[in-house]
């Protein structure tokens, strides 16, 4: 089975208007401001995914800042999972900022999603305060060892819409504060694996976090693949597409090209997030 932990579905209300939201979703702007930006449905990702093999996908929403606007992702993202059971798997999203942020991962999850994400901060990094407000929906996904995927992306290189101001040590450390929970770290961590070379403390830090693929053609060399499996294990590398920005088969083309075994592509491409995701066989 082929698991695609990391696309981005939107309902309508937001696909239709999108310009009419700037002013309020400052985030949504910065990343959604050209029509090249593309928004698309379940409809649109199940074609995709019957078209690539891809037979489940993890999809979430934006992490909006208005209340209103990611409860009603967030009933997109329930009602699809509803819809395609056996196709889709739900996380739920909201602004990190929301005070109703620990109320909606609740209702969600009880709901019937599994998990939390994609979380992000743009513009700024994960700063302690940043780090510590999270503390209420990290006890509740550890409570109810729910995955949690966070945004990260690289310090150095190149700027694009979406990547923010932070650093290795903040990842590293909001990693170091949740323990206990399951974390997904979306775009390689941030380059964290690479830190998995040293002697002391950092495997055992990372014992609980996954790093997914998610828009790796655009960031790294397809040599990425094997030298984050080798330092962290292939068994903590998830294939995410970041879908509608990139579709699989480039990632498939990629792992290929990289020389990684049959083994190890599989675990990359479904068998690790069925784990993670406890789907059984």
């Amino acid at each position: 089975m082929i698991i695609d932990f990391h696309t981005h579905v939107f309902p309508s209300f937001f696909r239709d208007q999108r310009s009419r939201l700037f002013p309020k979703e400052p985030a949504f702007e910065a990343l959604y401001r050209h029509e090249s930006a593309r928004l698309v449905g379940v409809d649109t990702l199940l074609s995709i995914m019957d078209e690539e093999g891809v037979q489940r996908s993890v999809i979430f929403g934006f992490p909006w800042e208005e209340v209103e606007h990611y409860r009603r992702h967030n009933d997109y993202i329930l009602e699809a999972c509803a819809k395609y059971p056996s196709r889709m798997t739900g996380f739920c999203t909201f602004s990190l900022d929301s005070p109703g942020a620990v109320k909606e991962a609740e209702r969600c999850l009880e709901s019937g999603l599994a998990g939390v994400g994609e979380l992000a901060v743009y513009g700024r990094g994960l700063s302690p305060q940043v780090i510590e407000a999270l503390g209420g929906v990290m006890d509740l996904c550890a409570s109810c060892d729910a995955p949690v995927l966070l945004h990260t992306n690289e310090p150095v290189g190149h700027d694009y819409p979406g990547k923010a101001p932070m650093t290795l040590r903040e990842i590293y450390e909001f990693v170091k504060a949740y323990p206990s929970n399951r974390i997904v770290l979306a775009h390689w961590g941030g380059g964290l694996p690479f830190f998995c070379l040293m002697k002391k403390e950092v495997a055992d830090v990372l014992r609980n976090v996954w790093f997914d693929t998610a828009a790796s053609p655009y960031l790294y060399k397809a040599q990425i693949y094997r030298f984050a499996g080798e330092l962290v294990g292939y068994e903590k590398v998830l294939f995410g597409s970041d879908y509608p920005l990139i579709r699989p088969r480039r990632y498939f083309r990629e792992m290929a090209s990289a020389g990684l075994s049959r083994e190890h592509m599989e675990q990359i491409t479904g068998l690790n997030a069925a784990k993670l995701l406890r789907l059984g066989d």
